[in-house]
């Protein structure tokens, strides 16, 4: 603990002008201030326009009471093998917590000034069901959403009120931007909303349906939890605290579909972003290569005794297992975009994971896999089943997601599982008395699992017997026996 007479000063504010808030922002984490804040910052240095950013948390106000005291303006410190390289970043202009007043964050959404919603509220945040993209009319968030017009919860929620007010007062839409890692994230989040709007009005769903614009993104960057030592390390290098710095690596992609309303929007392209008419062959090649194996070495890499990325694949049987995964199950499954070479672009994840610099966790990557698998796993699987295709890599990784959330690692340690389903998941796992019949039950979870999954007794018998292996032999051999 340092001393508090050493206590260097806060951070501060660059002083100059400030750009008009353009943009609201859902989901004020890590990741959206260490990848998109920094395209946004970029784009208004090379082209100008206002487009600053209102940061929105939607339930806890962490990090607005981090970022007030600071301007606003925090350190993005990239981290690469060579040393780290830090630039301030105050490209948010101010951050409310929608739950202390959700009527002012209609106010704001309704504000001619924006023009675009941007999100970052990770697969759970859309109230959906993953199999199927379609609402969960069931969820509690959504249930209370039409229940209080007025004070909503979900992003969903907000986003199907604000336009409502847009299109009271004769506004043209905001254009619905998400960031997030979901399968043609743009479509999904348009049908979430057109479903919540078409519960609450037919005409207000048809409206957004006709002027909304709701473009697919895919973005790229490994971003790692920071942690108090982050933070010292970085006060001790600076000479200033920082209470809400973000780390990354040096690499960072964005795919833009480029469908806004009114064309509205920053010159994304001028800060390096790829804007294109179709992002689908960049997002399945993103959410499988790089999301896909980072899932697989989460699960098994963590009941291994795997803490970081870095660390699995730097033991050569995960970095075989997943060059495996690559070249036999996940590759074959793509349409590779334009110009890309998959076996060049796959060799360039392995170097990126292999950062030692990046100590990105695989507990970390492990939360919410309920959520992730059916886009990162499953949708390869089913893919790779139905062509006749090898998957035992694949089946392998969702036996090692069953195992995991179940609670109780391989030396027989309590497992912190953050899912949205984690007490119906453990409940699942306790209950069956053998890999068959713990197989079959998650089978039936269909809001996880796909009709062609979880109907297939070929599936779900190489799934018990990947069970099997990793009770009885571990992640690591059971690895190793797919791809010595």
């Amino acid at each position: 603990m340092r001393a508090e007479n050493t206590t260097p000063p806060r951070l501060r504010r660059p002083a100059g002008p400030r750009p008009g808030i353009g943009i609201v922002h859902l989901g004020l984490g890590a990741f959206f201030r260490a990848h998109v804040a920094l395209y946004i910052d970029d784009a208004m240095r090379a082209s100008g326009g206002d487009w600053g950013v209102l940061g929105v948390s939607l339930v806890r106000p962490d990090q607005r009471d981090r970022l007030a005291p600071q301007g606003y303006a925090y350190t993005a410190v990239e981290l690469a093998p060579e040393g780290a390289d830090a630039r301030i970043v105050d490209v948010v202009q101010d951050v409310i917590v929608a739950r202390e007043d959700p009527a002012r964050l209609l106010d704001l959404l309704a504000d001619p000034a924006i023009r675009i919603v941007t999100l970052t509220v990770t697969e759970k945040g859309y109230c959906h069901e993953p199999a199927s993209g379609a609402l969960n009319r069931a969820h509690p968030d959504i249930l209370h959403d039409l229940a209080h017009p007025q004070a909503p919860r979900s992003a969903p929620g907000y986003l199907v009120r604000a336009l409502a007010h847009r299109r009271a007062a004769g506004l043209a839409p905001f254009t619905v931007l998400c960031c997030d890692n979901l399968p043609q994230n743009g479509r999904v989040v348009r049908g979430v909303v057109l479903e919540l709007a078409r519960l609450i009005d037919p005409e207000l769903a048809d409206w957004i349906a006709a002027e909304g614009r709701f473009p697919a993104t895919m973005v790229d960057r490994i971003v790692p939890a920071t942690s108090d030592e982050d933070i010292d390390r970085l006060a001790e290098r600076t000479g200033v605290l920082d209470a809400a710095p973000v780390l990354h690596e040096p690499f960072r992609q964005w795919v833009i579909e480029d469908d806004f309303v009114g064309d509205a929007r920053p010159d994304f392209a001028a800060a390096g972003a790829e804007m294109v008419a179709d992002v689908t062959a960049f997002e399945d090649m993103k959410l499988r290569c790089l999301n896909g194996t980072h899932s697989a070495l989460a699960y098994l890499g963590y009941l291994a005794g795997h803490e970081t990325i870095a660390e699995a694949v730097a033991d050569p049987v995960f970095a075989g297992f997943i060059r495996h995964l690559w070249a036999a199950e996940i590759v074959p499954s793509l349409q590779a975009p334009p110009n890309v070479d998959l076996a060049a672009y796959t060799e360039a994840l392995f170097v990126r994971y292999s950062n030692p610099t990046i100590r990105h966790r695989t507990w970390q990557i492990a939360m919410d896999g309920s959520q992730k698998l059916p886009q990162r796993i499953l949708a390869t699987l089913a893919e790779n089943l139905a062509a006749g295709r090898e998957a035992r890599g694949l089946t392998l990784v969702v036996a090692a997601w069953i195992r995991y959330v179940g609670g109780v690692d391989e030396r027989g340690a309590a497992i912190d599982v953050r899912d949205p389903l984690a007490e119906r998941l453990r409940a699942l796992s306790d209950t069956a008395p053998d890999a068959a019949a713990k197989v079959r039950a998650f089978l039936d979870l269909r809001e996880v699992f796909p009709e062609a999954l979880a109907e297939s007794a070929d599936f779900a018998s190489a799934l018990a017997g990947a069970l099997v292996a990793l009770e009885d032999r571990g992640a690591r051999a059971a690895s190793a026996e797919i791809a010595p």
